[in-house]
């Protein structure tokens, strides 16, 4: 039931001292889909499973976020995340099978992503906390939120102690990965 995407995500974060900060876009106002909301660093589709991710992360990040190639290489696939969800906006709602090649960059402090394409607003450096609070509070694009989750559990920032943990980890990859 419903068509199946693949796409990469790309957090970017740094440190300031020793506490992460994540870099959070904010999509354009006249974007068609979920406008005004937080996004990656970088993100795109691939046509199919067979696309080169890896080639599509350093595309998406010059394009998205000003990083130059020799910075975007230091990308480095961390996870896949998988899902089934609805799509649409109140736009003819559609079922679809996400599978996200989920990326992570760490981008030095005297490095400020910039919109190029005109698919973001702006770029801030965001806490854990304020990360985390944007989540419940639901601003993050969806299947930006999911693969968010997905760093701040492999970052250690939700832990096994937590209730739902199980849950929520197993939701990350509740989807058909082939």
């Amino acid at each position: 039931l419903g068509a199946k995407g693949y796409g990469v995500h790309v957090n970017g974060y740094t440190f300031d001292g020793d506490e992460l900060r994540v870099w959070v876009a904010t999509r354009a106002s006249t974007k068609a889909t979920y406008p005004g909301m937080l996004d990656h660093v970088a993100a795109g589709q691939l046509a199919d499973v067979g696309g080169r991710p890896g080639e599509q992360v350093l595309a998406e990040l010059a394009e998205e976020a000003g990083v130059p190639d020799e910075l975007g290489k230091r990308a480095a696939p961390a996870s896949v995340v998988s899902y089934r969800g609805v799509a649409g906006e109140g736009k003819g709602e559609r079922v679809t099978n996400e599978v996200l090649f989920c990326y992570d960059i760490e981008l030095p402090s005297s490095f400020t992503p910039r919109p190029v394409d005109g698919e973001v607003e702006g770029f801030e450096l965001r806490s854990v906390d304020a990360v985390l609070a944007d989540l419940v509070r639901g601003r993050f694009k969806p299947n930006v939120a999911v693969v968010t989750v997905d760093f701040l559990v492999r970052r250690g920032f939700l832990r096994p102690e937590m209730d739902g943990y199980l849950a929520l980890v197993a939701a990350l990859r509740s989807g058909d990965c082939s």
